[in-house]
């Protein structure tokens, strides 16, 4: 009896292979940018491929796979948020990197690399090398996220999500290819950077997933063909954009006027 105890106990699975509520959004998030690989695969390079471009097929599926990328953020923004309080297993960071290295690295990337050989003015080796950029670019953030103690509330970078829904949004506004090439080897770079982005909590959490499900009705109105539906997605694309050049400066912005505040004090304090 007490050598079966011992084996049941050897058998028992340890605690740090345990999946917690948060891991399992993190899975989630893994799951969908797996998915918008898959869509951008059977519904934009095969039928391109095999001569059956189909304009339809090819904007539902890259609307399906841009939104899956959206669910994709929307799982990374709550398994944080859910893992600060409830708890989180000791591979709940290692789950978190792997799953956005795929959701924000690799499927906006092959994004990237399938438009270059879809389009008509693109260069498919000029595109895969921007592919190969963006890639890692990402694999760079998280790698420096994961050594890096970032900032009280802030992130150093363009945090991946923002960044991956930022070249995607480029890539879906049909600009020139050089200039497609230049705005996405420009995201990449913001990611790398030591430009702050605000942490998403509290109020901004809000607006962030306020923005996304907006995104999500942008993309769908795109996919169905519906009346205006090419100049909302367009003009929510460009809003993306605007708002990866615009976010840095308030953060920027706050942190000079904490810098005169600080010195403000320290000259009061130093007075009789």
């Amino acid at each position: 009896m007490p050598e079966a105890d011992e084996v049941d106990e050897e058998e028992e699975m340890p605690l740090s292979l345990r999946l917690s509520i948060a891991d399992t959004l993190t899975l989630g998030n893994a799951t969908c940018g797996f998915m918008a690989v898959y869509f951008t695969t059977t519904g934009i390079l095969i039928p391109h491929l095999t001569g059956d471009q189909a304009t339809g097929m090819a904007r539902h599926s890259a609307a399906t796979a841009v939104i899956l990328m959206l669910c994709a953020a929307v799982f990374d923004l709550f398994d944080g948020l859910v893992a600060r309080k409830l708890r989180s297993s000791p591979m709940g960071a290692e789950l978190d990197n792997l799953s956005d290295l795929i959701s924000f690295g690799l499927a906006p990337a092959y994004f990237v690399l399938v438009y270059g050989m879809v389009a008509d003015d693109a260069h498919q080796r000029v595109a895969a090398v921007g592919a190969i950029v963006v890639l890692l670019a990402v694999v760079l953030r998280l790698a420096r996220f994961s050594c890096v103690t970032p900032p009280n509330g802030m992130f150093q970078g363009m945090p991946s999500p923002f960044g991956a829904l930022t070249v995607v949004s480029i890539v879906l506004l049909e600009l020139p290819f050089v200039a497609t090439l230049l705005a996405i080897l420009g995201t990449a770079w913001l990611m790398v950077s030591r430009v702050e982005y605000p942490k998403p909590r509290g109020r901004l959490a809000v607006a962030m997933l306020a923005w996304i499900v907006v995104s999500m009705g942008l993309l769908a109105a795109w996919a169905f063909d519906a009346p205006s539906g090419q100049l909302l997605l367009q003009t929510g694309c460009a809003l993306q954009l605007v708002m990866g050049a615009v976010i840095p400066l308030f953060a920027t912005a706050r942190r000079v006027n904490n810098f005169r505040d600080n010195r403000r004090e320290a000259r009061a304090a130093q007075l009789p």
